[in-house]
């Protein structure tokens, strides 16, 4: 099993990325940059981001390069999130995830976290919550 946040679970989650035909797909059409921070987990602070553009769709450790949209969130509302306990839309009204950056571009980039889903329902078959 690979704990949720730990370097084993982003780096499941990159070969998913990296193998996503769909994402890949629609990075022809897409481009954004978005940098994850969750703060106060088992592991510390974690940092990781989701590139997609130009054709390729990335996944991984540290900060989006360029960086169009950066999220920040607590390790509970992280885990309630990834587990459906919280809908992420309430999250940001209730002001526990916190964004900065493009938020049109967040909002014309649906499709790609559509897609990004998939590739997390993948993962999570795999992934503990402690």
């Amino acid at each position: 099993m690979l704990r949720y946040l730990s370097l084993d679970w982003i780096n499941a989650l990159t070969a998913e990325v990296a193998a996503s035909e769909h994402l890949r797909d629609i990075s022809s059409t897409h481009t954004i940059g978005v940098t994850q921070v969750v703060s106060d987990g088992p592991e510390g602070d974690i940092t990781y981001h989701l590139q997609v553009g130009d054709s390729t769709a990335s996944f991984g450790a540290g900060a989006a390069d360029p960086e169009d949209v950066k999220m920040e969130q607590g390790w509970d509302t992280a885990v309630a999130v990834a587990t459906g306990e919280l809908n992420a839309q309430e999250a940001f009204i209730g002001g526990r995830i916190r964004l900065w950056g493009d938020q049109q571009k967040l909002l014309d980039n649906q499709a790609v976290f559509g897609a990004l889903d998939a590739v997390f329902a993948r993962v999570k078959e795999r992934t503990t919550y402690e």
